[in-house]
């Protein structure tokens, strides 16, 4: 299957669903088509909830792009690639629409951030996370202010440090990145649908509130993830991130 963003809406729940035939790994026209498609589907007045999910029954989304990482050749293209990250991260926060993340496997890197943006995040026993940028040579930076504000700094600094450990979706429930964890995509997905239900029932105007309060203190993140994006954007050209990425996909 070919790379993909798709949207629908049915019953008052807007779904978007991404896919990449390399573990649900996001190039940078994947990351603009989602980020436009929450923005969207926020900005419809016929959506009431919006549930994030990607395609297959494997990874949930490996994180950046190796090949597409290689390709960056001055920082302003790797700011513009990180900023991918940042983009998508900042609609999902900006939408006035409460965002369900469905997390049906492995989170690796910015995978990590998009479960950590969600307003809610369900997730199967498989769905393992990790933060492996260091082992790259950079580091988490665009998700760190969504992940920190989920599981909290001490937790957030383990999974960087630690960056060749997978962390358990039971430690991921534990720490509050995911909100409910199922035995089976099945009952995931049951889960989900039973909730997007009940949600597009609610008043959307008390649920549109309960966001904005939620998320109060955060209005400085265009900004603040934008200066990520650079910090990021220069590391990915170091030779050791360069060595590291090419080790990785010839492995």
């Amino acid at each position: 299957m070919e790379a993909f963003v798709t949207s629908e809406i049915a019953g008052g729940v807007g779904t978007v669903t991404f896919f990449h035939p390399q573990g649900n790994s996001m190039p940078g026209v994947q990351l603009a088509r989602l980020a436009a498609e929450i923005k969207s589907l926020g900005d419809n007045p016929d959506v009431r909830v919006i549930v994030l999910k990607s395609g297959g029954e494997k990874a949930f989304c490996a994180g950046a792009s190796f090949s597409e990482l290689l390709s960056i050749t001055n920082e302003a293209d790797g700011k513009a690639f990180f900023s991918g990250f940042a983009n998508v991260i900042n609609a999902m926060r900006k939408a006035p629409k409460l965002v369900i993340a469905r997390i049906q496997g492995r989170a690796v890197g910015g995978g990590v951030g998009l479960a950590a943006a969600a307003d809610y995040t369900l997730a199967t026993e498989a769905a393992a996370v990790k933060l492996s940028e260091l082992t790259i040579g950079i580091g988490p930076f665009v998700i760190s202010p969504a992940v920190e504000r989920k599981i909290g700094t001490s937790a957030f600094m383990r999974m960087s440090i630690n960056a060749t450990q997978f962390y358990s979706a039971a430690w991921a429930h534990e720490k509050n990145l995911y909100a409910e964890v199922f035995d089976t995509i099945e009952a995931l997905d049951g889960a989900v649908a039973a909730l997007a239900g009940k949600l597009s029932a609610y008043n959307p105007e008390a649920m549109k509130l309960l966001k904005q309060v939620a998320w109060e203190g955060t209005e400085n993140w265009d900004a603040l993830l934008a200066e990520r994006a650079e910090m990021s954007g220069k590391l990915v050209l170091s030779d050791f991130t360069k060595q590291a990425l090419n080790a990785l996909k010839g492995s």
